[in-house]
């Protein structure tokens, strides 16, 4: 059995990495001697997919093949020394820390690859005759497990918080970890034997070494943003060609101001969404996104993305332009959403930074309605492609962001203003002129009578 190390003393396994593209993956299992005691996890030392692959060979041939993942957003190795010692005894892992010390057989690896992570779901469905569950709305009393069959549980625990220090962040982990703990108490009352794999997508949080250049650290920063998006863009079919392509790195709704509902994994990782009510077509096309208990109290939301393919005569060519947005809760309230600032040439793609409701992104989704006041919509590096995909590959990419940004207007006003002082100023210095006449004082002194 690989010992137990406490959750403290991880992030002292990874001080000389460089790289940061990778995350935690923590295992453990109700049965003994699952892993090789000799396994050495070197320091600094990134475990890749195939390494990784060899590691969870253990799980695919035990006896009793159940299998949970706890699938997180984003983890990195720093969070369980940062939350441990930055909240005193409000341990928000304490369950996690628990758990693999009392388990028989466990094993922590510090830093694996992202790119093993993100298509870990496909790899372990691709290992066995798995029957899978997706595990969104958790309600413990309701996991139905077979004993007699291998089942895949797969657990999507709540988002964190953008920001690590926002204290939201530290109560999505502990209440991650209460679920943890609920499945891992309850799946054990019911003395079934299973294993736990508990990991991330990507990180968390990016430090790097303080000792390389600053032309190398652009690299590694530049390297950093194209990986954290590797993952594949959703795609529709009709036939045999792909109608629609699309892509975010964030893909968020708030209900109410309150309620947050992060799509990004189930959409373009797990891909846990129907798009089966899609439509295509050369001049309409519709993107449906349908998901089933994203959140508590929300049983199913469709997201629908309406775009048209128009020939306009002024500039003599087609644009593609998404113009409308709806999204229908529990198939009776529907937000509907006008769209502003998307559109491109027909042939391209569309590509923008930020999209959503706010007033300060480029591109911006204008309520239309009453029921569309309640949702807050926040999407990043959005690319969507309706029309004339070719290799079911994303065209040139046409983005919204002008030639005259605000702070280019900025620029060129003040500019302007300086040109238009400094041209006063030499045209005021060459309207100087000197007296045509002076006093001579050789000649005779001014007169100037003085009368009572």
């Amino acid at each position: 059995m690989a010992p137990a190390l406490p959750l403290r003393a991880l992030a002292l396994l990874l001080p000389a990495a460089l790289a940061l593209h990778h995350v935690p993956m923590l295992l453990w299992s109700t049965q003994r001697s699952q892993w090789n005691p000799d396994i050495v996890v070197h320091e600094g030392q990134v475990v890749s997919a195939q390494e990784l692959t060899a590691l969870l060979q253990p799980l695919f041939t035990q006896n009793s093949r159940n299998l949970v993942l706890f699938l997180q957003d984003r983890l990195s190795i720093d969070d369980f020394t940062y939350f441990s010692e930055s909240y005193g005894n409000r341990n928000p892992f304490q369950n996690v820390q628990e758990i693999l010390q009392s388990s028989p057989s466990s094993l922590v690896l510090p830093a694996v690859d992202c790119k093993a992570t993100r298509y870990l779901l496909n790899v372990l469905q691709e290992s066995g005759d798995w029957k899978l569950t997706n595990v969104t709305n958790l309600n413990v009393s309701q996991l139905e497990v077979n004993a007699s069959s291998p089942n895949l549980l797969v657990v999507q625990l709540q988002p964190l918080a953008s920001d690590i220090k926002d204290i939201s962040t530290l109560e999505a982990i502990a209440e991650n970890d209460k679920i943890i703990g609920r499945v891992t108490m309850d799946l054990q009352e019911r003395g079934i034997h299973f294993s736990v794999i508990y990991t991330a997508v990507r990180p968390s949080r990016n430090s790097r070494r303080t000792d390389v250049v600053a032309e190398l650290r652009r690299q590694l920063m530049a390297a950093e943003e194209e990986e954290s998006s590797s993952y594949p863009p959703l795609n529709v079919t009709t036939g045999n060609y792909t109608c629609i392509l699309f892509y975010a790195s964030n893909f968020s709704l708030k209900a109410n101001s309150s309620v947050l509902i992060d799509l990004t994994n189930a959409t373009f990782l797990t891909q846990n969404v129907d798009i089966s009510a899609s439509e295509c077509s050369d001049s309409n096309t519709t993107l449906s996104l349908k998901y089933t208990n994203p959140v508590n109290g929300i049983s199913s939301l469709e997201i629908r993305f309406l775009m048209t393919n128009k020939f306009y005569e002024v500039s003599a060519r087609r644009w593609s332009t998404l113009h409308l947005v709806e999204i229908v809760q529990d198939g009776e309230k529907l937000a509907k959403f006008n769209v502003s600032g998307i559109s491109a040439p027909a042939e391209y793609s569309f590509h923008c930074q930020l999209v959503g409701t706010s007033n300060l992104y480029p591109a911006r989704l204008v309520p239309s309605n009453t029921e569309a006041k309640n949702w807050d919509v926040f999407i990043s590096k959005l690319q969507i492609q309706g029309f004339n995909i070719i290799n079911n590959q994303f065209s040139y990419a046409s983005d919204c962001t002008g030639f005259f940004t605000p702070g280019i207007w900025m620029g060129l006003v003040t500019s302007i203003i300086l040109l238009w002082i400094l041209t006063y100023g030499i045209h005021m210095i060459m309207q100087l002129t000197t007296n045509s006449r002076f006093d001579d004082p050789k000649g005779p002194a001014l007169s100037v009578p003085q009368t009572e």
